[in-house]
């Protein structure tokens, strides 16, 4: 049996000011990066017709899109990779900081049904470890051609109450063109250079006993990381309604309330902003109830505009909560968050720092045999800023100009 777990699409768009796009004040250039990781991994380039889109996709850290460009080796790199991590070549079994747009990982992170927390201990920093299987060591190419790369692993799990996992994953990335980015309704302007690809993302339950709500269950986790800045805003469109109805407009307490001038909730519009400046930690989602199908962010400084569409499963409503806590209820998770680094204390170092847009897909309730499905696809257009102030208003409801001067 399949189950259609929902299609997730982020996009990012960035403004040139010439046909040839000049270095960005902070960005780093897309061969640079390569460069970097052919020096330390065996990276794989997934490149399109035309010569400039280009997707870096790397088995050997467990099938993560690392970057991309659309303007070929002297683009924009997209994608933020945890340098220091790679070139350092030790396992961090809290946290491999890799870095990449698109990181396969499993939830829940907290509860009694957490994959991250062994029985027993604390819900703290000092006790949170990644699963190994999603954390370190390589992915196996199952297939692969010039604009596409399956990846298969067997992974074994145990969650906080004690419960098994036997677990096949199957990965595919592949580059898209420009209609299959034009039937998800999203414009592509004349002029306008651009990179897609999917990440499509199965789980199928390889053990004898069926997985249930009782013992625990897992859900596919996709997050995209991304360079921060003190121009970076999240921008989050979410359903209207009463909070007796609908429950709250987003959940900002996973680290401690976010103060009032890194999230400003605009309830009557239906729309958040979030501080993406990778120098505060901290984490909001939004349910399945609220969900809209589009989320993003805009950099100012780097004219770098994030879109993220998902298609929510209809009826789907049971959601892996991963608060770092003993859950009322352990199914009553979100379906997109946004997480910003910084440090977890004061004077420690942050992980990276990014800033990450998140998509999970419904909890996974599947006997043997059984496969759930997420698709995760990231597309990137470079152009005008008038093109890119136009494809906000549609698929977020607000101009670049209003997101520009919500934190000032």
């Amino acid at each position: 049996m399949r189950y259609g777990i929902g299609v997730t699409l982020v996009i990012v768009v960035l403004a040139a000011a010439c046909a040839k796009p000049a270095k960005a004040p902070e960005g780093i250039l897309f061969k640079d990066d390569l460069a970097f990781l052919k020096s330390h991994t065996n990276v794989v380039v997934l490149s399109g017709a035309d010569g400039q889109a280009h997707v870096a996709v790397n088995p050997d850290l467990q099938g993560r899109v690392m970057t991309s460009t659309a303007a070929g080796p002297e683009g924009l790199s997209f994608g933020w990779i945890g340098r220091e991590a790679i070139a350092s070549g030790a396992n961090n079994p809290h946290m491999n900081a890799f870095g990449g747009e698109d990181r396969f990982w499993l939830g829940p992170e907290g509860g009694q049904f957490s994959i991250f927390f062994k029985k027993g201990d604390p819900f703290d920093l000092d006790h949170w470890w990644t699963p190994p299987a999603v954390n370190e060591g390589s992915f196996d190419i199952a297939s692969q051609d010039a604009g596409r790369i399956h990846f298969r692993k067997v992974i074994h799990l145990v969650n906080y109450s004690g419960t098994e996992f036997d677990v096949e994953v199957n990965r595919e990335v592949s580059l898209l063109g420009s209609a299959e980015v034009a039937s998800l309704g999203v414009p592509v302007p004349a002029g306008v250079k651009m990179v897609a690809y999917a990440s499509t993302n199965a789980v199928t339950n390889l053990g004898v006993n069926v997985w249930t709500k009782d013992t625990g269950l897992l859900s596919i986790w996709i997050l995209g990381m991304f360079n921060p800045s003190p121009a970076t805003t999240i921008v989050i469109p979410f359903k209207g309604g009463s909070e007796p109805a609908l429950g709250p407009a987003v959940n900002d307490a996973y680290f401690g309330k976010v103060p009032a001038d890194r999230l400003v909730v605009k309830e009557n519009e239906g729309i958040l902003f979030f501080s993406g400046d990778g120098k505060y930690r901290s984490k909001i989602g939004i349910s399945p109830l609220r969900v809209k199908p589009f989320a993003g962010s805009y950099d100012a400084a780097n004219k770098v505009l994030t879109l993220v569409h998902l298609t929510v499963p209809e009826g789907a409503a049971d959601y892996v909560n991963s608060m770092w806590e003993i859950q009322e209820k352990p199914y009553a998770g979100d379906v997109v968050n946004s997480y910003n680094d910084g440090p977890a204390s004061p004077g420690a170092k942050p992980l990276g720092p990014f800033f990450e847009l998140e998509t999970s897909s419904p909890a996974a309730a599947l006997g043997p045999g059984e496969t759930a499905t997420h698709v995760h696809t990231t597309m990137h257009f470079q152009g005008p800023e008038k093109a890119l102030d136009g494809i906000a208003r549609k698929m977020l409801g607000v101009s670049l100009a209003e997101i520009k001067k919500v934190f000032k």
